[in-house]
């Protein structure tokens, strides 16, 4: 083990004296002896080392990365490679090998790429490669080389021997494959971006499907081939050449500095409700330098209509494929999913409307032998597309393109016309080509069965449900040349790796895969069948109660066959007590779905007839090889036929529940009336189901993770499918519940694989504020892009102006003066949003002087006392930054947004600029009047419409202003370490007044005012990583006549808050008893915050009693669910002081992070919590939704 240590410190002002501090040594260890001797160690290490690297066998040794220099050490040798000027010898007196370009490697980091290529990524996000010349296991110099240009990278690793990811926190992290340029042309077949930078702003989809599994293989194949040893004349590099190309990239929104919240481009100004939210977007400063970019969040999808038609009464859509050829053309497949749809099937109340979905939707109801006469339970594809099966409340029928070639009726053709009307009627079809399962009014099963050769369709009963009536059920078709399921009834793939398909005996189709049918029953258990034999292979009890994981009981029963009877008594104790049982609990839909993907592994999704979604993954149970060897023996004697297919059980599966967060329930109405799970395969190339219902949401299937994008747009939709055609290309038809039916596509400007739907927009510099001008819908935005300047130029703009006298700089040569130096320049850019979702234009921009920078930028309303009316201008603050020897200034900046007659440009005006002392930092409109914070004071301005001019002032706060904000006529600011002053503004005697400050230290990062109801708080966010919500009490004593800020509540959030956002909140109107005094409060409002980590949160009021209970219920979570890596929330969300004085304030917060884990629970887990906090799980989940829906803002 190599440890890097300073035997005594120095810092960068006293290196002139003391450098070269740091030391490497290198200890062996030996845990048997308890001992560790030392057996190498190397001194002068220079004082900035910072991080080791071992050099991977069979070289061995460790390099040293300093921020000038790189050491290479080993107990045999060491060399050392300067790669700027500043490097210097320990002893000043020998010459550095130098690298043939200047770089500064503070912040590097580092991975090797192969034996003796080191990556290290620098902090302007340049790749560099280090090559290490040796000649057997001594290194004789090192080789550093420029390759790409990256992101600004937090982190690099190695993954196999062709692959590197590059995590960054302030851009898009990427993984990226290698390969070593030697081994001839083959490798340049799979690489086709090399030519540019490895940046990951290219559209993603269509990069992604690049990675075929060939170019994946390993590249070292050329790795003989390279050079060791020393080339015989010195001068040859030895460097290889590597190519990389991107192959996939994690979108990244942070670091948010500031968001603006503004009106969509597709906005419906009649919106009212929770739809109105759909109309907003948050646009937000993310990322840094060349990776800084305008992130456009959305939390809720606004599909693009094409048309509307209005439809009253629907019940249901369906698109249909009509294949022309009877044969099947093999060479078509690739092309499935390019066929267009060529009808479209609509079920209203008592008639079925037929209509072609050619360029035009033409109705052809009347031409079609559909049956058009009462409604359709369902319809889609048989027999690859070949025929059309249409399922009706009575009978199939099967139909080639418009003609009928088969009409079954399921009502028994003996019977009496009168027992007619009372045989079953078809409830429900799932449709898996080639079988339609249907379930009946009376909870029986049928089941058709389908001949491909001759295209017709028959009906079998299964035995298996006669005693069992039947809730939910569906088909599962187990597509692909290597069925899923199969790998898990046996122990073979412990044998031959997954890889590799099983069974390779039915040769004849193998494309078609396997029909499983999954059924759960009343009583909420569940099964999974073989068809058509339906013998059960996979079975769980009490399926609706929502367990973390499902396994088939009969290999429970066989690992805890002792303690069987015990779960069963547990109910019956409780007693009469309990106010609800497990009872009411039933499944209502069941979906099961493998889409399509390299590595992809069944969901199984189930509703319950409350609105909970239970979903589960599917997983390959590895389990030790001799642990069910004896499984045929050691079944207990239950029944014959148990114990002999449990060959066939799929004994490898199980489930895995899957926590969907960005869910709101669906309070169900009419409990088994629609099938509101539509999977689609493709549409706008995603893949997912969307739930139809009062809270429709897309469920979008991504790396084997489902994201949850809801839509809010319009309101409750009872029916959707998809729909591709010539003028509607993978898009989606659907129908809500005011009787509109809509044609529309997903909006491809967004990347949907993501907490919210986001959208990038590269600034190709750092973004630092922004705030939103609604009449023009502009975002001005403070932009700062690195310039190289020579010293010269960076030295002449630190002279103090006024003096003018020149620096003389005796210890710089003329060479040094000509030398490059990076800073920022910094402007104001306008933004306009683009109309298709493209990129956005810059409308205007406003450079700023040299040395400037721009520090706030607000659109504020002013009273102009010379016209007496309100103007809107937009309003910047600055500072100039010129060293400690100038005293700072700023100037406060007015422009005018003008109209043009063309309206194409938008024109800027400047209406006013002055110079002030200090640095101007916020700017707040109050009461027409500007409120200038600059420098250790504020300062209100009025307008005349020519001069601004100062009527009142105050000395707060001591230092600088970080944040400012105004209600009414009220002021709040934060001081960067100093915490917040309250003060107010009376127009009277035209004074500002202070009324409260908190007495602590605090570095404050953001502040805002909270308003609920009547009453007003203040929020302040601090250096600490916590939130802390004040109040202003002067009535009590405690707040010493009125001078203090007393506290309401604290909460450690765990990242830096750097800013809030206040939002009226949703008045939710929740049916339960005793709620109606909720939704007296109209004025509530929350705060919407965002983080420097990239994560965006919410602080909303509650009401007394709906905190009392979600207070209770949080206690006993913290002992109900087990935490990641057994940490206790209780610890974590307490304040964090840092060693200062700290008294705690009131635990007045509730935590919805832990309360929304009471959903994962078990539903007995679930009642029983209910029931020990004295109320009931529907009130807990009706309080959790009302939260949701009511801080749903976007």
């Amino acid at each position: 083990m190599v440890i890097l240590h300073e035997r005594e410190l120095t810092w960068a002002g006293r290196v002139s004296w003391k450098h070269h501090t740091c030391m490497i040594s290198a200890l062996s260890i030996s845990t048997t002896l308890k001992q560790h001797p030392l057996i190498w160690s190397a001194t002068n290490l220079p004082h900035d080392a910072y991080k080791l690297l071992a050099v991977l066998s069979p070289i061995g040794g460790v390099l040293v990365i300093c921020a000038n220099t790189i050491h290479y050490h080993s107990q045999s040798a060491s060399c050392i490679l300067a790669v700027n000027n500043y490097a210097v010898s320990s002893d000043s007196s020998q010459e550095i090998p130098k690298s043939s370009f200047n770089v500064e490697l503070d912040a590097a980091n580092a991975t090797w790429l192969s034996k003796d290529v080191a990556m290290l990524s620098t902090k302007t996000g340049e790749l560099l490669l280090l090559t290490l010349v040796y000649d057997g296991r001594i290194v004789q110099r090192l080789e550093l080389s420029k390759s790409k240009a990256s992101v600004l990278t937090s982190g690099i690793t190695t993954l196999g021997n062709s692959l590197f990811f590059l995590g960054s926190r302030l851009g898009d992290s990427l993984l990226v494959q290698y390969s070593c340029g030697f081994g001839g042309s083959r490798s340049s077949s799979g690489f086709r971006e090399e030519v540019g930078d490895i940046e990951g702003d290219g559209p993603l989809p269509k990069r992604l499907r690049v990675s075929s599994a060939d170019a994946l293989q390993d590249m070292s194949s050329g790795e003989e081939l390279s050079i060791h040893g020393l080339a015989p004349s010195n001068t040859e590099s030895v460097q290889k050449p590597f190519s990389f190309a991107v192959r996939d990239s994690f979108i990244n929104v942070g670091p948010l500095k500031d968001f603006a919240y503004g009106l969509r481009i597709n906005a419906d100004a009649n919106a009212t409700g929770i739809a109105k939210q759909s109309n907003y977007e948050l646009v937000c400063c993310s990322g840094h330098g060349k990776n800084g970019a305008l992130c456009i969040l959305r939390q809720s999808i606004r599909p693009e209509m094409i048309t509307e038609v209005e439809l009253p009464g629907c019940k249901g859509i369906w698109t249909v494929y009509h294949k022309n050829s009877r044969g099947v053309d093999s060479s078509k497949l690739g092309a499935d999913d390019d066929e267009y749809h060529a009808y479209l099937i609509i079920s209203l109340e008592s008639r079925t409307m037929v209509l072609e979905t050619a360029d035009l939707l033409t109705e052809v109801t009347e031409s079609v032998d559909y049956y058009v006469q009462g409604k359709t339970i369902a319809a889609g594809n048989l027999f690859e597309r070949r025929r059309v099966v249409q399922v009706l409340e009575r009978g199939v029928q099967v139909l080639d393109g418009s003609f009928m070639t088969q009409d079954l009726s399921l009502v028994a053709p003996s019977a009496e016309p009168a027992s007619a009307s009372d045989s079953p009627l078809v409830l429900f079809a799932s449709i898996a080509d080639p079988y339609v399962l249907l379930r009946m009014t009376d909870g029986s099963i049928r089941l058709l069965v389908g001949d491909t050769s001759a295209c017709t369709v028959s009906v079998m009963t299964p035995t298996a449900f006669e005693r069992k009536p039947v809730a939910a059920c569906t088909l599962y078709h187990d597509k692909g040349p290597e069925p899923w399921l199969r790998k898990t009834s046996t122990d073979a793939w412990l044998a031959t790796g997954v890889g590799e398909s099983i069974d390779g005996a039915d040769g004849a189709s193998p494309d078609q895969g396997d029909v499983y049918c999954v059924v759960c029953y009343e009583t909420g258990g569940l099964e999974i069948f073989d068809v058509p034999n339906f013998s059960c292979l996979f079975s769980v009890d009490k399926f609706m109660s929502g367990k973390s994981h499902l396994m088939d009981t009969l290999i429970r029963e066989l690992s805890d066959g002792a303690q069987r009877g015990m779960p069963l008594s547990s109910d019956e104790v409780a007693g009469p007590g309990r106010k609800e049982s497990a009872k009411d609990v039933k499944i209502v839909e069941l979906v099961m779905h493998r889409w399509s993907g390299q590595y992809s592994r069944p969901f199984l999704f189930g509703i319950l007839n409350d609105g909970t979604i239970l979903c589960y993954h599917a997983y390959l149970f590895e389990g030790l090889e001799g642990s069910n060897k004896n499984e045929g023996e050691g079944f207990p004697e239950n029944s014959a036929d148990e114990a002999v297919d449990s060959g066939s059980r799929l004994r490898n599966l199980r489930f895995l529940r899957v926590p969907l967060d960005a869910y709101t329930r669906d309070e169900m109405t009419d409990g088994n009336s629609c099938n509101r799970i539509t999977i689609f395969k493709n549409i706008g190339g995603h893949q997912g189901f969307f739930l139809s219902g009062s809270r429709p949401a897309w469920f979008m299937v991504f790396r084997e993770r489902l994201r949850i994008h809801p839509q809010l747009c319009d309101g409750s939709i009872v029916a959707f499918t998809v729909l591709h055609n010539v003028n509607c290309n993978h898009g989606l038809i659907y129908v809500t519940s005011q009787g509109i039916l809509k044609i529309c596509q997903l909006p491809s400007a967004s990347s949907y694989d993501n907490y919210w739907p986001v959208q990038k927009i590269p600034l190709k510099g750092t973004p630092h504020q922004v705030t939103y001008f609604a009449e023009k819908n502009l975002y001005p935005i403070i932009v700062s892009v690195p310039v190289h300047r020579s010293l010269n130029q960076v030295l002449s703009s630190l002279v103090d102006q006024e003096v003018g006298h020149q620096v003389d700089n005796p210890n710089l040569g003329p060479d040094d003066l000509h030398q490059t130096y990076t800073m920022d320049e910094f402007e104001v850019r306008i933004l306009e949003p683009e109309k298709s979702g493209g990129p956005w234009l810059t409308k205007a921009t406003i450079p700023m002087q040299n040395s400037e920078n721009a520090l706030t930028v607000r659109v504020v309303i002013v009273f102009n006392t010379s016209t007496k009316e309100n103007e809107t201008l937009l309003a910047i603050g600055t500072a100039y930054v010129q060293g400690e020897d100038v005293a700072a200034r700023g100037r406060i900046l007015l422009f005018s947004f003008g109209k043009n007659s063309d309206n194409s440009q938008v024109s800027v005006t400047e209406v006013y600029s002055k110079e002030l002392k200090g640095a101007i930092s916020a700017v707040a409109s109050l009461q027409g009047h500007l409120l200038i914070a600059s420098g250790p004071k504020i300062i209100l301005h009025e307008w005349t419409g020519m001069e601004l001019n100062g009527v009142a002032f105050f000395d707060v706060p001591p230092l600088y202003v970080v944040s400012l904000n105004v209600v009414k006529n009220f002021i709040l600011l934060g001081d960067i370490h100093k915490s917040i002053y309250f003060l107010s503004w009376k127009e009277q005697g035209a004074q500002l007044n202070l009324l409260a400050k908190d007495f602590s230290c605090l570095d404050c990062f953001a502040t805002e005012f909270l308003i609920d109801g009547s009453t007003l708080s203040l929020v302040v966010s601090d250096e600490q990583k916590n939130m802390q919500v004040f109040y202003y009490a002067p009535k009590m004593s405690e707040s010493w006549k009125g001078q203090k800020l007393l506290s309401r509540a604290e909460f450690h959030a765990g990242a830096h808050v750097t800013k809030f956002l206040r939002l009226q909140m949703l008045p939710t109107s929740s049916g339960q008893s005793g709620a109606p005094h909720v939704s007296d409060k109209t004025n509530r409002f929350a705060l919407l915050f965002g983080t420097l980590d990239g994560s965006i949160g919410c602080v909303a009021p509650l009401d007394e009693l709906t905190f009392r209970r979600l207070q209770s219920l949080q206690r006993k979570l913290v002992d109900a669910v087990p935490h990641v890596a057994g940490l206790n929330p209780r610890s974590f969300r307490q304040f964090k002081s840092n060693g200062r004085a700290h008294r705690p304030g009131p635990d007045s917060i509730v935590d919805c992070e832990l309360l929304c884990h009471y959903e994962m629970l078990p539903l007995d887990e679930q009642l029983d919590i209910a029931h020990q906090i004295g109320t009931t799980r529907a009130q807990i989940l009706s309080n959790l939704n009302d939260l949701t829906l009511g801080t749903s803002f976007l």
